[in-house]
């Protein structure tokens, strides 16, 4: 979850972030989270990617996948992010759980990117008890920190979803909104893997026979919990008459681990609807319309405006922006001024064996990974990830596996380009692209204008030196801020992980072969 406010002085803001998938609630408990929703403007087109930018993945080198924790790598400096510029209109900023955007040297940690304060881990999961993680063998670390430093003393072995809970309960207690507003970005670990839970909550899942399923409802009702306690707080504490609260999950559901995304296609790390379309609501007392849903398109990106303008802040000329303020749409149900989202296009994952220039019309050429959605229509060239259709995993083990067949995909093996009418199709199950040519067309020509704007993909290889155990056993900077200058002089050796925008032409092929076999999975 996370907590952003509005102007300076009267109003607070709310926006949760969890990693709860779209669709498929049955037999998951979660009446507070059901309250919420039912007196908030629900966002019907939430689409997310895999990272919570004001802009695209191809703008800031990260379109390729998640930043490891081994990797040199962080979200661009340049960067401006959304609790800057809430400083700037006058916030306080502060973030509890999961930061997972880099951490290789100082400068790229929570509190140096515009948080008063942070609490939480550095990377996207680990242990929920023991708040440890291995990234390979011999790779291992606690994960847990307070500031800039880790936080032996605050840990008591605590599930991380009520300890998170607790503290921001604590720092809505100690802030006085009147004094100053306040934006509290919290990012919980749940429903993300390991299945951990309080064996209290899986009690009320006994019925459950899938395994997987049963834990991951029981994290729901944990989650759920917590929604309510946090509600609570905000209104024991002065907050909530001017609040906005933002609920947002991060991806698609992984059914691997107990996620679902039926009728959804496809899963987290895919390009289809199951992947990159998300639970998404704002719930707030200024909501002008409560109770009904945006239909319009909206995007992760879109937040970054929508709040700092709602926040008194300002944008910036001149600063390049990939979402819009839809307030109004989110608000007062007016049309979205969103038309279009580019999902991604991604240069190095896996190539389509048969795609080809001359599939995508000498515009494109389709073994790359992309996708575009356009008023109804959603393009994808490429791979777009594991394409199943996968049922609710409340059947038992035997029967999801039969069930699980008949609705595997077999007729679009081989095939780089699709194209579907999402509002008339959300489960995509109709290809169209052989019926409307001049349609797939037009959006390869978009395809080619967005990559134009591209920036190189960076993804950088293992630095040996992040391994915790040259930092006392703790996940952490590992690079010296006097080490920096050093980067200019290594870009030529980054190059190996750099690739052109221009698909064919890279450097330094006899090392690319190697990346290029990598898959993006977040």
């Amino acid at each position: 979850m996370s907590l952003p406010p509005l102007p300076p002085g009267t109003r607070s803001t709310h926006t949760p972030y969890t990693h709860t998938p779209y669709t498929h609630t049955l037999h998951t408990h979660t009446p507070y989270t059901h309250t919420l929703h039912t007196h908030t403007l629900h966002t019907h087109l939430h689409h997310v990617s895999s990272s919570s930018l004001p802009r695209y993945q191809i703008h800031t080198g990260l379109q390729h996948s998640i930043i490891r924790p081994t990797q040199p790598n962080c979200l661009p400096l340049e960067n401006v992010t959304l609790p800057q510029k809430l400083k700037e209109a006058g916030y306080a900023t502060h973030m509890v759980g999961k930061w997972h955007l880099g951490f290789y040297k100082r400068g790229c940690m929570p509190t140096q990117r515009g948080f008063d304060t942070f609490f939480g881990s550095l990377l996207g999961s680990g242990d929920y008890y023991r708040h440890y993680k291995c990234d390979g063998p011999g790779m291992c670390g606690y994960d847990l920190h307070e500031g800039e430093e880790a936080a032996w003393e605050q840990d008591r072995g605590v599930y991380s979803t009520l300890m998170y809970t607790q503290k921001a309960v604590s720092i809505l207690a100690s802030h006085r909104p009147r004094h100053r507003p306040l934006f509290l970005y919290l990012a919980y670990q749940a429903v993300h893997s390991p299945l951990q839970v309080p064996a209290r909550y899986l009690e009320r899942y006994r019925s459950i026979p899938n395994l997987h399923r049963r834990k991951y409802a029981a994290m729901v009702s944990c989650l759920d919990e917590a929604v309510h306690n946090l509600t609570a707080a905000l209104k024991r504490y002065g907050y909530y008459d001017n609040a906005v609260i933002v609920y947002s999950s991060d991806n698609g559901g992984q059914p691997l681990a107990g996620g679902s995304n039926w009728p959804l296609r496809g899963s987290k790390g895919t390009l289809w609807e199951g992947g990159i379309r998300a639970v998404g609501f704002v719930h707030s007392p200024l909501l002008m319309r409560k109770g009904t849903r945006c239909q319009g398109l909206v995007h992760i990106t879109d937040w970054y405006p929508t709040l700092v303008t709602l926040a008194g802040g300002s944008l910036g000329e001149g600063q390049s922006l990939d979402g819009y303020d839809v307030w109004e749409s989110v608000s007062e149900g007016r049309p979205s001024p969103r038309r279009e989202i580019l999902h991604n296009i991604d240069p190095i994952y896996t190539r389509a064996k048969n795609g080809s220039w001359k599939a995508g019309y000498g515009l494109w050429n389709t073994a790359v990974q992309a996708a575009l959605r356009v008023g109804p229509w959603k393009l994808l060239t490429g791979v777009p990830g594991y394409a199943d259709w996968v049922p609710p995993q409340t059947f038992s083990t035997t029967l999801l596996a039969k069930r699980w067949q008949s609705e595997r995909v077999r007729s679009d093996r081989g095939q780089s380009v699709w194209l579907f009418n999402i509002s008339a199709d959300p489960y995509e199950r109709v290809d169209l692209s052989g019926r409307y040519p001049h349609v797939v067309k037009k959006m390869l020509m978009r395809l080619v204008r967005y990559n134009r704007t591209a920036v190189p993909v960076r993804y950088p290889a293992k630095d040996y030196r992040s391994n915790p155990q040259y930092n006392g056993g703790v996940w952490g900077p590992w690079q010296k801020e006097e080490d920096d200058e050093d980067e200019d002089d290594d870009d030529d050796d980054m190059e190996n992980n750099v690739f052109s925008n221009h698909f064919g032409q890279t450097k330094r092929k006899g090392k690319l072969r190697w990346k290029s076999k990598l898959r993006g999975k977040s």
